[in-house]
């Protein structure tokens, strides 16, 4: 086994206060490797200006002036890392995704747009349901 020691001792990277970081499993995965270099590109530039919750708003023009990138080289990157499931993108918020599955939701339903039901409707629900 090869022993691992730092080149330059005094230039060890520590994680600043505001970090980013990127998930080994990208590479032990073959994540990367469903990506094209634009792809990729955008997304470490992504990883890198995202908060602690994956959060970045650079628009359009600032990312394609950064990365030297055309307009459609980006929504092709962007649209590539959406469909990898890497990233997020709502405009103008970008969303670099976690890596691990998502977590089992409690309930069949999504009720984050729905008006509170009645008890009665929600027993005729499960009625239905159980059939």
């Amino acid at each position: 086994m090869v022993k691992k020691y730092p080149i330059v001792p005094d230039k060890v990277r520590r994680p600043p206060k505001h970090f980013s970081w990127v998930d080994h499993r990208l590479v032990r995965e073959n994540i990367i490797d469903k990506c094209s270099n634009q792809a990729s590109t955008l997304y470490l530039f992504l990883v890198t200006v995202a908060d602690a919750r994956g959060l970045s708003y650079y628009s359009d023009i600032s990312i394609c002036s950064r990365l030297s990138f055309e307009i459609e080289t980006l929504l092709s990157a962007r649209n590539e890392l959406i469909r990898t499931g890497l990233v997020a993108y709502k405009r103008p918020l970008y969303q670099v995704l976690s890596l691990d599955p998502p977590e089992p939701s409690t309930s069949k339903r999504d009720n984050t747009n729905q008006q509170p039901e009645f008890l009665g409707q929600i027993l005729k629900q499960m009625a239905k349901e159980a059939r």
